[in-house]
């Protein structure tokens, strides 16, 4: 008998309400704030947040960063709070070279994690801990994506093979976490990155006029990146490898 792999979700950035109502408009399953201008995960305003939360159809989720933080379990803490006060339905933490990724893991994880559904993005294209997937697990994260740091025309296929991409979605995977990735990823290496088999494949510059993430989105772009990623119905009741809450 076949086994039948549940689809890859098309996660997509926008940074601000009409982009959002596009996104969603061309079949975004997931939309995420940030601000390409500030860095890799750079963070939105709150009430920008708020108002996309508002703005996207309730069964849509809504992710949003929180910046480029160093790993201080107090500063990442607040910061994490405070955006999860928008109303988003999914936090992304990304933890970048420097402090201490582990007692920042922790610190989230006796606190915030018990009430909001919190993911990590660790960097493909800087070192990072393996370990600390199984502690994000334990600490009751939602999911890890994996992302780039430097926005320099590289993609993550580019920093990792394809075969410890495989590796990094099964293990996460396996310990019950969403995976995702993301990384400039482009139009024409979708095909390779679906036979990876992530729950999500995160997207801004290839959704972007002239593939330029600080560009606005570009509905052709957007619609060409939406086909290449099969859309297949879920029958009720049936695991979709993605367990996020959002509030109809």
């Amino acid at each position: 008998m076949t086994t039948k792999r549940p689809r890859v979700r098309l996660l997509a950035s926008v940074t601000s309400e009409a982009e959002a109502r596009l996104a969603a408009a061309h079949g975004a399953d997931i939309i995420d704030c940030k601000e390409p201008s500030a860095g890799a995960l750079g963070a939105l305003p709150h009430d920008v947040v708020a108002a996309i939360r508002r703005a996207v159809p309730g069964h849509i989720p809504v992710s949003a960063t929180i910046g480029d933080l160093p790993s201080d379990p107090e500063l990442i803490g607040r910061a994490a709070r405070a955006m999860a006060k928008t109303g988003c339905d999914i936090v992304k933490i990304g933890f970048f070279p420097g402090g201490d990724a582990r007692a920042t893991v922790r610190h989230l994880g006796a606190g915030l994690a018990q009430e909001t559904q919190l993911v990590a993005v660790l960097l493909a294209d800087a070192p990072f801990d393996r370990g600390l997937v199984p502690a994000l697990a334990e600490a009751r994260f939602a999911g890890v994506m994996l992302d780039t740091a430097a926005k320099d025309g590289r993609t993550l296929l580019d920093h990792r093979r394809p075969a410890e991409l495989a590796q990094f979605v099964a293990e996460a995977q396996a310990l019950g976490l969403m995976t995702g990735l993301a990384g400039s990823l482009r139009l024409e290496q979708i095909p390779q990155l679906l036979t990876l088999a992530p729950d999500v494949l995160g997207f801004r510059g290839a959704l972007c006029r002239a593939r330029d993430r600080r560009q606005a989105l570009d509905a052709a772009a957007f619609a060409a990146v939406r086909r290449a990623i099969p859309i297949t119905p879920t029958p009720a009741g049936s695991d979709t490898g993605l367990e996020l809450e959002v509030t109809p």
